[in-house]
Order: C-alpha cells, then structure tokens, then sequence
C-alpha cells in the first residue's frame, strides 16, 4: 500500500496500487485512523537549547496483573491501580523538572512490566503467582499504556527506549517491546533497542547511562561488564548503571560507575508479605537528570 492521495474531482480520500491509480476508496473512519497515524509520524524539528538535559524515567517492577489484597498484606494493587501509578508517576516527574530544557528523553522499558508470562498465570520459569485479569487483556493495557507514554513525550523531547529482559515476563515483554518499535518504527524522534541482551547502555555528553534487571549477575561484577561491553567507557567521565527486581533501594559506589536499584510501584502480594518484603512506605517510581558535562544533577521521585 502506498500513500494517501486525495482525488480532487471528488474531494475523497483513495489508496493506490503499485502503479499509482486509485484502488480503493477509504471510508471516513479510516481516513481518520490512518491520518492521525501518520500525524504522530511527523518529523518534529526542536529548537537547540542553550542548556539542555536530559530525563531518565524507569518506572521499575511495575508488575501489571499483580494482585494484592488489603486482607492479607494490608494495601491493594491490581491492574488499574498498576497503570494509575505509572501515568501518575510520569506526570509526577515531568511536572517537578518543568524547570529543566530536555534534548533528549530515556524511557527505560521491561523489568516485569507483567507480572505473568502465559495463560497459566505463572512467571517464565513456572512460579504460579496471584493475578488480576487476563493474561491478554494485561498486555493490550501495557501496549497502550506505553503508546500514550511515548506519544507525549515524544512532544517535549526525543525518546530513546532502552528494553531489559526480566524474570517474571521474558517472552511478553519482549513481543511488547517489538510491537512498540513496531509501531514508532517510522518516527524519526523515537528509537528503540529491543534486542535481548541484558545489559543495555545509552551515552549523553560525558554521561555512559546502563541498565539492567538485576536478577542474574551480581552487583560487584556489573562495573566490570560495563567496562567490557560499552564502547564508551572510556570517553564519559560519569558512569551509572540503574537496576530492578529487588522493589527497593539499593545504592553503592563503585571505582567508576555509580550502580542504583530503583523502587517499585507494586504493593506486597501474598509471598511478599509472608517474606517480609513489605512495599507500602517504598512504593515510587523514580527519574534522574543528566546535564552533557557535569553528570546527574537531580533526582526525583513519586511516592504512592
């Protein structure tokens, strides 16, 4: 299908084929459907700023089709509250750094973003878990709650989606992390890497940005994989390397790199609670500003 062309004796909107005569005739619903696609695939051309920045958000371990019930650990999380908390989140941020100039936006994708990996409503390895919704119901919500998340901002900067494999959603997150570089495919202010590699890396000035899900290789060992696996260690003099999984923070300075777990929005489930790994006073999602020459500058954080 090639693009739409309007026939000006008729004033109506036509697809054409291969040779450039008009095929078929859209009806006004999908002239509309089509026209606001290709809208959001404009070209947005940004004035350069004089002192730009750039804003990581991580909404971390959001967990969608979690279920928690305040009977047994005391506070409720399902799917509407999971979504809830992520535009909520985001809004948070954005508005307590309005007063930054963004160049560039890192969305960090994945990281149990769904809490189930199949109809069986267990994680990837088979662990059963307390679920709220179907399996695919949760991941239309997650694609459009992401769709809309990248659309505005998108508005205020270009976006780049950096996508970490996880424990309880390997193969969803990774089909949702293709059907939304699908979608942006042709948006020359979005980019995406959803390849499956655990550790991914972004550079901004003399920042080397990495994340990860943090279930699998040790903290300690992380700074040395970042010296191995990015091409610009070497040139960025301030190194971060952000991390999930556990829900909490976690903190530590290494020789070199900065590595930091982020809060989780999602309440404590049955387990959880049994566990002791209680959320209620920790739930938050987090974002960071970067400057090109002198690392991060702020960080902020929305508690629930």
């Amino acid at each position: 299908m090639s693009e739409l062309n309007p026939n000006k004796k008729h004033n109506k909107r036509y697809i054409q084929d291969n040779k450039g005569n008009p095929k078929y005739r859209l009806k006004p619903e999908e002239a509309e459907i089509i026209n606001e696609y290709r809208r959001i695939l404009e070209v947005i051309k940004r004035k350069q700023s004089s002192d730009p920045h750039l804003l990581v958000l991580d909404p971390a371990d959001v967990h969608i089709g979690k279920l928690c019930t305040s009977l047994v650990s005391g506070e409720e999380y399902n799917t509407q509250i999971a979504i809830q908390r992520v535009l909520e989140g985001v809004a948070g941020i954005l508005n307590k750094t309005a007063g930054f100039n963004f160049d560039k936006i890192v969305l960090i994708l994945g990281n149990d973003i769904l809490h189930v990996d199949g109809p069986n409503n267990t994680t990837t390895r088979g662990t059963r878990q307390d679920v709220d919704g179907m399996w695919y119901d949760n991941f239309l919500l997650a694609k459009k709650l992401y769709v809309d998340i990248i659309e505005y901002l998108v508005t205020i900067a270009d976006v780049f989606i950096m996508y970490n494999p996880s424990n309880h959603d390997y193969m969803s997150s990774f089909f949702l992390a293709d059907i939304i570089k699908v979608y942006f495919r042709n948006h020359k202010n979005v980019k995406i890497d959803s390849s499956l590699q655990y550790r991914k890396y972004f550079t901004y000035g003399v920042n080397l940005i990495g994340s990860c899900h943090g279930d699998g290789t040790k903290m300690d060992t992380l700074p040395y994989l970042m010296a191995d696996e990015a091409k610009d260690w070497s040139k960025c003099k301030y190194r971060y390397m952000f991390t999930h999984h556990v829900h909490h923070k976690i903190a530590k300075d290494y020789p070199g790199l900065s590595i930091e777990s982020l809060r989780s929005p999602s309440g404590s489930d049955v387990w959880h609670h049994k566990m002791g790994y209680t959320s209620s006073n920790n739930a938050a999602i987090e974002g960071y500003v970067h400057h090109p020459k002198f690392g991060q500058v702020a960080r902020i954080t929305n508690l629930f």
